[in-house]
């Protein structure tokens, strides 16, 4: 079903790599001898395709999924495949482009990466080894001063949902991000006693992160970037946890005159994240869950792109 709505969005889509589906039930139970025993049922559904467009100047793959723990709230299985097939007809007869410096929007299902990448270096691992571009941060501005960021480990149903930690520890709403200022760390008994601190319950990692969304949808951010550069895939892992410099293979769109004028492939966008989370210009509105992290599209004011 996923497969064949993805095939019959246009003849140009020649092959596909397989629709997926897959759910699992699991009882997750946790006890250690401080006296701590606890659980709870997990679950996992998924439904997911990737195709391939041909024309005359080559192929284009893109794929498309949605993930949840209920199964009755993923997206309908016909328009998982739409999508899929959308995007990788929409990025036939992609470009190069000439290396320059513009505004660059992250689309939602990318955005994410930009929180990984601030998780991994506010994570204790990280800073008792000083192998993080954070350190010292902790009550400084280090995000443009709209963006706010809390943890909310007990939304009901939501992937990253849980009430205690790997250890055991008690989970709490907190805020992580309030008007830009770094508020709190993430981390576990162990790095925190490392560090002198206490532990924020984050073993095993974040609990549903949520960035405050904005006022506009994808197509409103695109209107107030004017010209730049939409990403919609990156590629390798260039990031240096320790400087923060950061250049990414991508790929995307072209935006001219608040409209998306062609798709563009084979570049690199590269700056350093403190200098990009302090450069967030607006957030979207058109909030994306993929796991721990609730995004929106997000819109960062300049960045280099190394093209031809």
């Amino acid at each position: 079903m996923t497969e064949a709505a993805a095939l019959a969005v246009d003849k140009r889509i020649t092959n596909s790599e397989g629709a997926s589906v897959s759910t699992n039930d699991a009882d997750f139970i946790f006890a250690n001898s401080r006296g701590f025993s606890g659980g709870f049922p997990t679950s996992r559904s998924s439904i997911g395709v990737g195709v391939i467009a041909e024309d005359g100047d080559g192929m284009q793959r893109d794929y498309w999924y949605t993930s949840h723990r209920d199964p009755k709230r993923l997206d309908p299985a016909e328009g998982v495949g739409r999508q899929a097939g959308e995007r990788a007809i929409r990025r036939l007869g992609s470009r190069k482009l000439a290396t320059t410096e513009a505004p660059v929007l992250f689309e939602a299902n990318i955005a994410g990466s930009l929180l990984g990448h601030f998780v991994n270096a506010a994570s204790g691992s990280s800073l008792y080894r000083r192998s993080s571009f954070l350190l010292d941060q902790l009550g400084k501005p280090i995000f443009a001063p709209t963006v706010n960021l809390v943890e909310e480990p007990h939304l009901a149903g939501e992937m990253a949902s849980t009430w205690f930690d790997a250890e055991g520890v008690a989970t709490r709403p907190r805020s992580v991000i309030r008007d830009g200022v770094l508020e709190g760390w993430f981390l576990s008994a162990y790095s925190a006693r490392k560090l002198g601190l206490e532990t924020t319950g984050n073993a095993g990692g974040n609990h549903n992160l949520l960035l405050e969304p904005g006022e506009h949808d994808l197509a409103g951010l695109v209107k107030l970037m004017g010209r730049g550069l939409l990403v919609t895939e990156l590629l390798g892992q260039g990031v240096n946890p320790v400087t923060g410099d950061y250049s990414r293979g991508a790929a995307g769109f072209w935006v001219e005159d608040g409209a998306i004028q062609y798709p563009v492939e084979e570049i690199t966008i590269a700056g350093n994240l403190l200098e990009m989370y302090r450069g967030i210009a607006a957030i979207g509105s058109d909030i994306l869950v993929r796991g721990s992290r609730h995004t929106p599209s997000i819109l960062l004011g300049r960045m280099t792109i190394a093209g031809n």
